[in-house]
């Protein structure tokens, strides 16, 4: 027959319960302080590095990319505002929202050609081409980064990965999972035909003439008709190239 522990027995338990507890907090507490210095301390040294590579930071985009990814391991966001440390330091601030301003105005001057939609590495390029007398250069990474800040404006600026493309939107269009397969297959030629959708992605005729007509209404696909097979193409600007051809003067 087992004995029930005694009272002096429970409260044992319960003292030693307790100091269990109290070293684990205290232990916790420990850590949770040494990191705390150890965070200060690499934030102090990202300081004095910023400080020697101003003008790396500011003119080599994969130097800033690097600088960027130290400092999303520390907390810091030197985007976070346009005032304030980092601003006055590296002006990286104001470099990000005049490449807002720019991404804003190519994506609207293609919008007639592409419905809003257009390819990363396409808006990169004009980017370029549009900042070609300013001295710092310009990178996807940049670029997606500057994008990030103008979701502020809710105009509906956003990046979608389409297969193996990244593609920025700056209408609120909501492309569904038929639409992203269209595209996904458009990027091979730039354009597909109902046959192709028939046959790749085994849909009716009806399914596939569906999907295109709301792309075409969107704004996203264009019509080719002009061609001797009689096969109507649906081009896709977005991720043929078109809007580069066609938009010259930005």
């Amino acid at each position: 027959m087992r004995r029930r522990p005694g009272i002096g027995g429970l409260q044992t338990a319960a003292a030693a319960r307790d100091q269990y507890r109290l070293l684990g907090e205290n232990v916790a507490k420990l850590r949770t302080d040494l990191m705390k210095e150890q965070l200060a301390t690499f934030r102090s040294q990202l300081e004095e590095f910023a400080r020697k590579h101003k003008n790396d930071i500011r003119k080599n985009p994969t130097f800033r990319t690097q600088f960027h990814e130290m400092c999303a391991k520390v907390g810091v966001d030197p985007l976070a505002s346009n005032k304030g440390f980092w601003a006055e330091l590296l002006g990286i601030g104001d470099f990000y929202y005049e490449l807002g301003v720019q991404i804003v105005e190519i994506c609207l001057a293609t919008r007639p050609h592409n419905g809003g939609l257009i390819n990363l590495q396409e808006l990169c390029a004009l980017l370029r081409q549009k900042r070609k007398s300013d001295r710092e250069a310009v990178s996807e990474d940049d670029c997606l980064r500057a994008i990030s800040k103008l979701k502020i404006l809710g105009s509906g600026f956003e990046v979608i990965s389409v297969g193996k493309r990244k593609l920025v939107r700056s209408v609120p269009t909501e492309l569904n999972k038929d639409h992203n397969e269209i595209l996904e297959l458009a990027q091979a030629q730039g354009f597909v035909t109902v046959d192709e959708l028939e046959r790749r992605l085994s849909w009716t005729s009806g399914h596939a003439t569906d999907a295109l007509d709301t792309l075409l209404d969107e704004g996203l696909a264009m019509i080719d008709d002009g061609h001797r097979d009689g096969k109507r193409r649906y081009w896709f600007p977005c991720v043929s190239s078109i809007s580069a051809s066609v938009v010259t003067d930005i």
